[in-house]
């Protein structure tokens, strides 16, 4: 189930993606919680937010049969990077169409749980939206 990613988009999907965390919040690992609850994660106005940024890197490191992803982005405002690291990937998936000039600027993302209570990162990109 998508919120914020909703082909429907709307004025209350923030709101609704809101009542989704705090009914979750058990569910989720404590440190995604605090990053899809924090003040700044989704004001594009905060230059750590990831909306708007670019991606330079997207890096899968296996080791010992575990697997990482680590994620670089060019801030929004160009005065920085942004880095997040995902330990203990068990699936992931990249899908990209019209990326011929990249993926251009991060629009949107969710933070979710499985039915399984895994996290899943879900991120739609500029370059790829249909």
């Amino acid at each position: 189930m998508a919120f914020i990613l909703d082909a429907e988009r709307d004025a209350g999907a923030f709101a609704r993606y809101a009542a989704y965390l705090e009914a979750q919040c058990a569910q989720f690992p404590p440190l995604a919680y605090e990053l899809a609850t924090s003040d700044w994660y989704f004001d594009a106005r905060d230059h750590r937010c990831p909306h708007d940024g670019w991606l330079e890197s997207a890096q899968l490191v296996e080791t010992a049969g575990a697997l990482a992803l680590t994620v670089r982005l060019r801030a929004a405002y160009h005065d920085g990077t942004i880095e997040l690291h995902y330990p203990g990937i068990v699936s992931y998936a990249f899908e990209g169409t019209a990326v011929e000039r990249g993926h251009r600027d991060w629009r949107y993302d969710e933070l979710r749980v499985d039915a399984h209570g895994r996290l899943e990162h879900e991120i739609e990109w500029s370059g790829t939206a249909t």
